[in-house]
């Protein structure tokens, strides 16, 4: 899935103190009915004020009253924020919860998680590092157009005054990465040279050609000829006079002045306080209280039961072991997409098949529609496979899966239908969806995105395609093991760079003796892990969690036992942490053993 850019995370938990603290102050103990309504106007404040300082988050959930602004990445209004996040923080602990509903207590227990977080974030200066290859400003807002509504002429003037705004942006980006820079808190120097490439193929194309172009090219009939002509003269005016310029100089600062001090080191624990930096971060990825070293030794368990399912089907496919029937796959044209749009349609047809089938496994059912779109070409060789971006609430902007179609004649069709099954349905589209329009949860839970929960559920929904009679053909369901692997890969990969100071050759090997996965796909996976840390934990590690509590629930449940049910119970709450996932299923487990 599209992780939010920091543009939009720097703003997300903080908010200013003002009108709930007498309500909160004055309630009576006794009186839960106020002490809930006051907590309701705290959220109800925080999530106000963090539209207003995450404009972007705003335009992509359809609220555009903040349309025409980038946030505000200056050093000095982050350590603004800072203050006002801790002092929102102190707000929320002075509720008292005793008489409190679950729902409503979770709701307070989870913003104070949230708030502390950040203020652990912004100590440990992890917002000082605004530059990477995955989701770095300059890839955020050149991937942001596409999030856009241009439905009149009003939302085209405010797209102009954002791209009037770019020049300032990017001299916050340049403060900031340039603290960093003083604090060593720098990315590796051969990524940020990645970064200055990707810059300047942003910047280089100019007029229509230009990414942010896009939306002259298909101006809404409710823009008059007259408006479509002014707005298009000015547009390109601006991109070719703020946009470029300023990518030009962005361009300048990172290949002159950055990437040279970037990191000889490839794992996080090179920089200033790295062990605390990834304990905290597998903490945050994962919601557990594993040790990097537990999880090195889960993921290679995982990679041994999975390989040897593998094994069966290579024999099975008349080859004497595992490492020669992937050599012959390597080489088998059939197993190799044949174009882009082939690529496309593959995901297409199995999204459209998945959808008939998800009434026998649930009750809560999508009601946004999704569709699949190619990754933009100015970032195909860093991008994932494939990744999912939400739709607006209310369902204006579909769902969509980006899928990466660059180099198609080395990319391997096998893993196509389980990564559809992710990012699509049931996985992320269905799953962030149905979270968006749960009418009992307030907003900052409906777009959680606690990761452990939202990647374990799209990797546990591959495996539900096999249980209801999809993988047919014996290369599919080697195409689904294959993605499975590469999760208890990452476990290996991740904790072995980041704890175990690996190299990146040795993640390179590791990663051509136990996967399958493609050359393109090994060297941007294997840059993806250096960059995030402790972000690709969260995919097993969850789904992991989730089959765990399903077993559970079978055993307790017997004959009673409802797979719709379950899979309502593990949606209806939203994403959660995986504690908190845990103990709501254990009180459905008891609801549900009550009434047998």
């Amino acid at each position: 899935m599209k992780l939010l850019p920091l543009m939009i995370c720097a703003a997300l938990t903080a908010a200013t103190p003002a009108l709930a603290d007498s309500a909160a102050q004055a309630a009576p103990a006794s009186d839960v009915a106020t002490r809930v309504q006051a907590l309701n106007a705290l959220l109800a404040e925080q999530w106000q004020h963090t539209l207003e300082n995450a404009p972007e988050f705003a335009t992509m959930l359809g609220d555009l009253r903040y349309n025409d602004r980038w946030s505000d990445m200056s050093l000095e209004h982050m350590a603004a924020e800072q203050k006002t996040t801790a002092e929102f923080l102190k707000r929320f602990q002075a509720i008292d919860t005793a008489g409190f509903s679950e729902s409503d207590r979770l709701n307070q227990q989870l913003m104070v998680r949230q708030l502390q977080s950040s203020i652990q974030a912004h100590a440990l200066k992890l917002d000082e590092m605004p530059l990477d290859q995955m989701s770095g400003v300059h890839i955020a807002l050149a991937g942001f157009v596409s999030s856009i509504p241009f439905s009149d002429a009003k939302q085209y003037e405010d797209y102009l005054r954002r791209l009037q705004a770019v020049p300032k942006a990017f001299d916050q980006v340049i403060a900031l990465a340039r603290q960093g820079m003083a604090d060593k808190m720098m990315p590796p120097k051969y990524l940020l040279e990645k970064v200055a490439m990707q810059i300047g193929a942003i910047e280089k194309p100019g007029g229509m050609d230009s990414v942010f172009a896009g939306p002259l090219k298909r101006f809404p009939k409710s823009v008059s000829a007259a408006d479509q002509k002014r707005l298009t003269t000015a547009i390109l005016a601006a991109i070719d006079a703020d946009v470029r310029p300023a990518y030009a100089r962005l361009g300048e600062f990172v290949s002159k002045d950055y990437a040279p001090h970037g990191r000889s080191e490839f794992g996080v624990w090179a920089l200033p306080n790295g062990d605390a930096i990834y304990r905290y971060d597998v903490k945050q990825m994962t919601t557990t209280d594993k040790t990097p070293a537990q999880i090195h030794e889960i993921g290679l368990a995982e990679v041994a039961r999975i390989e040897g399912e593998m094994t069966k089907i290579a024999k099975a496919q008349g080859f004497k072991d595992l490492a020669s029937f992937r050599a012959s796959l390597k080489t088998n044209p059939k197993t190799h997409a044949t174009s882009r749009e082939d690529i496309l349609e593959r995901y297409r047809g199995y999204i459209a098949g998945m959808q008939t089938e998800l009434p026998k496994l649930f009750g809560l059912l999508p009601k946004a529609k999704v569709e699949v779109v190619p990754v933009e070409t100015f970032r195909e060789k860093e991008a994932a496979a494939a990744e999912y971006q939400p739709g607006t609430p209310d369902g204006s902007r579909p769902g969509r899966v980006f899928v990466n179609t660059g180099d198609f004649a080395n990319r391997s069709v096998l893993t196509i239908e389980s990564t559809a099954y992710h990012e699509g349905v049931p996985g992320h589209h269905m799953q962030i969806s149905i979270a968006q329009t749960l009418p009992h949860l307030p907003p900052f839970r409906q777009q959680a995105g606690y990761n452990a929960y939202v990647e374990g559920w799209a990797l546990y929904a591959e495996q539900l395609g096999k249980e209801i009679g999809f993988y047919k053909d014996p290369l599919s369901d080697y195409g689904r093991l294959s993605d499975e692997l590469l999760r208890a890969d990452r476990l290996v990969l991740d904790t072995g760079v980041h704890y175990k100071h690996w190299t990146r050759q040795q993640m390179v090997d590791f990663f051509h003796a136990h996967s399958s996965e493609d050359e393109p796909d090994v060297q941007a996976e294997t840059d993806r892990y250096i960059t995030w840390p402790g972000q690709a934990l969260a995919y097993k590690m969850g789904e992991l969690k989730i089959l765990e509590l399903r077993a559970r629930a079978k055993r307790a449940l017997g004959g009673k036992f409802d797979i719709r049910a379950f899979h309502d119970e593990i949606l209806d709450g939203g994403a959660l942490p995986l504690d908190v996932l845990e103990a709501r299923v254990d009180g459905w487990i008891a609801a549900q053993k009550a009434k047998i």
